[in-house]
């Protein structure tokens, strides 16, 4: 009896594509390709013939069913490609550890694989999709940190926009209202001199009509001599002593003109002087606060010399209509501002207007404070506050102990002196000494302020300007 015939992949490939076939098509010569094949095989020649005998068929090859019906059965029974093993064609079924391979059955008992240890394929796959989960949840975490990091960027851009805006607008505005102040002070001087212009030449041109009456007057009198003098002898004998006294009759001169403008008065020392009274619109305060580093619920002058706690709608409004950045200099648990310049030497001072503030301190802190803690003020800061009604002092080696005041200051003054490490806390309308801290410092400090009173702003008061020329200095008067 003859043995049956083992089908093989190669009775089900199409000749042009050389892989299962896929809708098959019978053409008349008898051979079969597969439909999507033979009509590209057909576009590349422009013309209708077999791609094995060039026999050319004049009509559409119909789809060959039984032929398709075993492929896709044969399909069925080989299995994906990927999982059959390329030795023996057998489906793999198992993980050589020692190989780090998929293997079948019979080369689990191939010489190659003796002494190997094997592992179910599903119970390998098992264990390297929680490998792979794993590192897909790392993945996963490091995604939102770029996303938060992608927001974060977006958000500091569009606060630096509006930073920049804000600060374009202020620039304007300031310039502006420098710009008027000059304006008005050219307008005032060219109207003085104008003035004083119109009053001189008045008096002039009156001191100029009265020569010309007396210039007439003069005229007059020389002809009437004049004709006398042409007259005849008895006529200008009996004339002469009325001639005589009209030719003795002198006039007055006219003393000389001294009217002048005073140049001095309106060039000299002119930008000095436009300088000095620009000093009565002009504030200088030695500490502005430094926005970068305020607590999002607080809310800065637009001169940033000046803060307070925001309240419960102004708090709304601020957090839908900005989004501060999440710099690491901002401070986010407590409610702090600092200043905008620290101090390494020399002394410093400025005076803080408290008023009828119900919560506050204030005092110094250093450049390496912490942002992110949650405190009222900071541990690394040296200060004085008010709750209420009680006036206590802070600092890193003491906690909150109240001081014995006899009243509540309205003003602070803060003196900073880094060469002798001190730190006094005034009130300069009394004089009195409220506290004075003695530390050495060796690190930048900067002023800090905190407030949680949303009805009277913590105000640094500006100081009296002055400038120092040569070895004099020159104070407003």
């Amino acid at each position: 009896m003859a043995s049956k015939r083992v089908f093989c992949e190669e009775d089900f490939s199409c000749s042009v594509c050389c892989d299962i076939f896929k809708d098959p098509v019978l053409l008349p010569c008898g051979h079969s390709v597969c439909r999507s094949c033979i009509k590209q095989y057909w576009n590349s020649r422009d013309s209708k013939e077999c791609p094995l005998c060039r026999k050319r068929c004049h009509k559409n090859p119909p789809a060959n069913l039984a032929l398709r019906d075993l492929s896709e059965t044969f399909r069925e029974l080989r299995g994906d490609p990927e999982t059959l093993c390329d030795s023996h064609g057998e489906t793999m079924k198992l993980f050589c550890v020692d190989e780090a391979r998929l293997v079948c059955v019979v080369c689990r008992e191939s010489e190659k694989h003796q002494n190997h240890t094997f592992r179910p394929v599903d119970e390998m796959a098992a264990q390297m999709k929680i490998v792979l989960n794993s590192a897909l949840e790392a993945m996963k975490v490091n995604l939102k940190n770029v996303q938060d990091s992608q927001f974060n960027t977006h958000r500091n851009m569009n606060h630096i926009n509006r930073q920049a805006q804000n600060i374009r607008d202020q620039i304007t505005g300031e310039f502006k209202k420098l710009n008027q102040f000059l304006r008005d002070e050219k307008t005032a001087m060219l109207n003085a001199l104008r003035e004083e212009e119109q009053q001189k030449t008045q008096r002039l041109n009156k001191t100029i009509e009265k020569i010309n009456k007396e210039i007439l007057s003069l005229c007059n009198t020389i002809r009437e001599i004049g004709k006398e003098l042409d007259s005849q002898d008895v006529h200008f004998i009996k004339n002469f002593e009325t001639t005589l006294r009209k030719a003795q009759c002198t006039q007055t001169d006219p003393e000389p003109s001294t009217e002048v403008i005073n140049v001095a008065k309106y060039i000299g020392n002119l930008q000095f002087r436009v300088w000095k009274k620009m000093q009565n619109i002009i504030k200088y305060t030695p500490v502005v606060l430094d926005p970068n580093t305020a607590h999002a619920q607080l809310i800065l002058s637009t001169d940033l010399t000046s803060v307070r706690d925001s309240d419960d709608q102004e708090e709304e409004s601020s957090s839908q209509s900005q989004q501060l950045s999440d710099s690491p200099e901002r401070f986010e648990r407590c409610l702090c501002v600092l200043g905008s310049k620290g101090f390494s030497s020399g002394k410093h001072s400025w005076e803080v207007e408290v008023e009828n503030s119900t919560f506050w301190m204030l005092g110094v802190a250093t450049e390496s404070v912490r942002r992110k803690e949650h405190t009222v003020f900071p541990s690394e800061a040296w200060g004085i506050g008010y709750d209420n009604n009680c006036l206590c002092v802070r600092s890193p080696s003491q906690a909150y102990a109240p001081l014995s005041v006899a009243t509540k200051p309205q003003v602070v003054r803060v003196d900073v002196d880094m060469d002798a490490g001190e730190v006094w806390f005034t009130d300069p309308l009394s004089g009195s000494v409220i506290h004075r801290f003695t530390h050495y410092f060796t690190e930048k400090v900067f002023p800090i302020f905190h407030s949680l009173c949303s009805l009277s702003p913590l105000k640094i008061l500006p100081i009296e300007p002055y400038v120092c020329m040569r070895n004099r200095t020159y104070r407003k008067p």
